[in-house]
């Protein structure tokens, strides 16, 4: 079971995009998926459908619930997820005088029966507090989505630097699944430049699928679906099943 934490500290970078339409895309590969959103906003949880999820993760991290009462079906064959709730928000006070909360989804997760996944996927908030640092804990892997804009670059940097102190004191075997250029418009000498640069500094972790600037990508949360149900010739799903055949290809 592989365990991977999407994360970007910078909005718009497509780390919600990316756990959304990643999930699908490996879920209709014939693997079996679970999406966790560990972000507050539940963006993640409001493109299945699922609205103002009442307790859920809320109360696996605060009352001690079980995890596995917390997770739901999507209307995707193999793809199951754990939504979000705006009162993930009042975990970090709420936990203020827990013992190792940081490893509260860990613990959680170990005690769930057999592996009934392939894929564990993690939507984390875009601040390094109690929840990413759980999702970081947790997992094996970072998958990285960054936008084609320079001044991304600066905050990919500064984002390897807290991956790298988080496996040293929490999580060792942590590692950089690899990066995702989003947002890449072909038709800009910009978008080219800022690949080009990831290309020279990260090559050997930059994924070869990039995705591309999508008005459909835009649409789908609109309608409550995943790029591939939404439209299946658009650009946005060749690009994530392109992702998700190099995610296998890992393996």
């Amino acid at each position: 079971m592989r365990t991977i934490a999407i994360v970007n500290q910078k909005g718009g970078s497509g780390k919600t995009t990316t756990a959304v339409n990643l999930a699908a895309a490996l879920a209709e590969s014939g693997k079996k998926v679970l999406l966790i959103d560990l972000d507050p906003q539940g963006s993640a949880s409001l493109w299945y459908g699922f609205k103002e999820q009442a307790i859920g993760l809320y109360d696996m991290f605060v009352k001690n619930n079980k995890f596995e009462n917390v997770i739901e079906k999507t209307e995707i064959e193999r793809l199951h997820i754990a939504a979000s709730s705006p009162l993930l928000a009042g975990v970090e006070k709420a936990l203020a005088k827990h013992v190792n909360p940081e490893n509260i989804l860990k613990e959680k997760v170990s005690k769930l029966p057999g592996h009934p996944w392939d894929y564990i996927l993690i939507d984390c908030p875009p601040t390094l507090g109690i929840l990413s640092l759980n999702a970081l804990t947790f997992a094996k892997e970072v998958l990285i989505p960054v936008e084609a804009h320079v001044m991304a670059l600066h905050g990919l940097v500064q984002l390897l630097k807290t991956i790298n102190t988080v496996k040293q004191h929490l999580n060792p075997q942590l590692d950089i699944a690899g990066i995702l250029a989003c947002r890449v418009d072909n038709r800009t000498k910009h978008s080219q430049e800022v690949l080009d640069q990831l290309k020279r500094r990260f090559d050997s972790k930059l994924y070869k699928s990039f995705i591309r600037e999508n008005i459909k990508l835009a649409e789908a949360p609109l309608h409550l679906k995943p790029i591939n149900l939404y439209d299946k010739n658009s650009k946005g799903t060749k690009d994530y099943c392109q992702l998700a055949k190099e995610l296998i290809n890992q393996e």
